[in-house]
């Protein structure tokens, strides 16, 4: 089955995915770092950006997919994932702050607000769909 809206989102999750860890990698080179964040506060910065899209966007993946599969495309899973993918871009700039700004708290907002609108609508198939019994046309034959 063919996923085109996950298929897109996952390829947008891993150009930013690079493009995060480039950011990281960047530093490295340049300060010889090897290991951690050699007391690099933008470098930390930067490192746990990078983290915190990777602890997200997997389960993101996973009901973006699985809504996919159960429901098909629709203009309203491109905008979600649309919103998730610039979220994530503009929360790697917010982190990149010494204080709290815009940028950092709108894209976890938004985010937190993708995952919980795609959990909504897995848990809206799963459990809110009238459910059919369909038989098989060789045991209708039978009947």
């Amino acid at each position: 089955m063919l996923l085109p809206i996950t298929l897109t989102f996952a390829a947008a999750c891993a150009l930013l995915n690079m493009w995060l860890a480039i950011r990281c990698a960047r530093f490295r080179v340049k300060d010889k770092i090897l290991h951690g964040d050699a007391g690099n506060g933008l470098l930390a910065k930067r490192m746990r950006a990078h983290a915190n899209f990777v602890e997200y966007t997997p389960i993101v993946l996973i009901l973006f997919a699985l809504v996919e599969m159960a429901a098909g495309a629709s203009l309203g899973l491109w905008i979600s994932a649309l919103v998730y993918v610039v979220a994530r871009v503009v929360h790697a700039f917010g982190m990149d702050a010494d204080k709290p700004t815009i940028w950092r708290a709108g894209g976890a907002l938004l985010t937190w607000g993708v995952m919980l609108v795609m959990a909504g609508v897995a848990l809206s198939i799963a459990y809110g769909a009238t459910r059919e019994v369909t038989v098989p046309p060789a045991m209708a034959a039978r009947g």
